[in-house]
């Protein structure tokens, strides 16, 4: 959530102290192809019908999705002037046997987007974004905690967390139902999420597993610098904007994105080519600003690693901006700041 980082005031508890302990990092090898046949994928999060599980190979292009591209492509493309996948987004999943914790809001809690829980299971063995725990530097750092309870239907995203002398805190939480097909309202219009479009993030991350398995059956989230982004505007089925202060030839947060039908993906390695056979089927979307293009699950809480599949984080930057085009965006919600949470 950095484009919307400047709005959320920092932790005034002293975590700046805390040592946020060593980052994750994937060294990857070139060990063996993609296919793993032992390996089942990973259950979808949201029930048949979800817009992030849709078939959208055919569906129709903006007219200004040459513009758009045109201008990304003019102003340097993807992030770091590539596309590039950021590994340090968990997943943890939660079991009968998860203890729950109180949860406690911090001093730049967002109250008006945030959903009222008191308490969440949170694994013994786990971590926050980019941490193997749950202590997090949250003044430099997003520092997203995402728990998966699947027995109760329920996915639980906090943005700004860490444990602080025993306790939990964060600035801000989202109580997903699992159970429902979200409208394009999402939870609520002009509402964030634990990103700044207001997406869940956990169904829109791919992982190890479900490259091993040779298929990838939903979108993908992905963001763009800020200033790469149109200015004061969204699409459904986004309900938010951070702060992103592109021109009007830069995509708004929200936008569909499909990777172009005739990209070769045979020039890519066995397990990029599972990542882009779902980018022409099912897209990525525009979730959040920053610099590193597309973003996987960790590969701390799966069962396959990234070293097993072959599949690095530079292993898509074949592809470029010129390579994708921009689906119907629809109507253009200008920023008001007036979350209509759960209506």
């Amino acid at each position: 959530m950095s484009s919307r980082k400047s709005l959320v005031l920092i932790f005034a508890l002293g975590v700046s102290a805390i040592a946020s302990g060593l980052v994750i990092h994937h060294h990857i090898v070139n060990v063996k192809a993609a296919k793993l046949e032992h390996i089942t994928p990973p259950a979808p999060y949201f029930p048949q019908g979800s817009v992030w599980s849709l078939d959208v190979s055919h569906a129709p292009v903006d007219l200004q999705s040459p513009k758009i591209i045109g201008w990304l492509d003019y102003v340097g493309g993807w992030g770091h002037g590539r596309m590039q996948v950021d590994f340090s987004m968990r997943v943890l999943q939660a079991t009968a046997d998860t203890p729950m914790v109180a949860f406690h809001k911090g001093a730049g809690f967002m109250d008006a987007h945030s959903d009222k829980v008191s308490e969440m299971p949170l694994p013994v063995v786990g971590g926050i974004e980019g941490q193997p725990g749950y202590q997090c530097d949250v003044e430099s750092s997003d520092c997203h905690l995402l728990v998966v309870d699947r027995n109760h239907g329920k996915l639980f995203e906090a943005y700004q967390a860490t444990m602080y002398q025993g306790k939990l805190y964060s600035n801000f939480i989202a109580l997903w139902n699992m159970n429902r097909v979200y409208p394009p309202t999402g939870r609520g219009e002009q509402c964030t999420s634990a990103d700044a479009a207001g997406f869940p993030i956990a169904p829109l991350l791919f992982n190890a597993d479900e490259i091993a398995s040779g298929s990838i059956n939903h979108a993908i989230r992905f963001i763009l610098p800020n200033p790469r982004m149109r200015a004061g505007v969204y699409v459904h089925p986004a309900t938010h904007a951070g702060a992103p202060h592109g021109p009007l030839n830069a995509p708004p947060m929200g936008a569909h994105f499909r990777l172009k039908a005739d990209f070769d993906v045979s020039k890519l390695n066995p397990a990029a080519q599972v990542v882009a056979r779902a980018l022409q089927k099912y897209g990525m979307y525009l979730s959040d600003g920053g610099n590193v293009a597309l973003t996987a699950q960790s590969d701390a809480d799966t069962q396959t690693k990234y070293t097993d599949v072959n599949f690095g984080s530079h292993d898509l930057q074949l592809l470029k901006v010129t390579d994708f085009e921009v689906l119907d965006l629809g109507k253009q919600y200008p920023i008001t700041g007036e979350c209509q949470l759960g209506k």
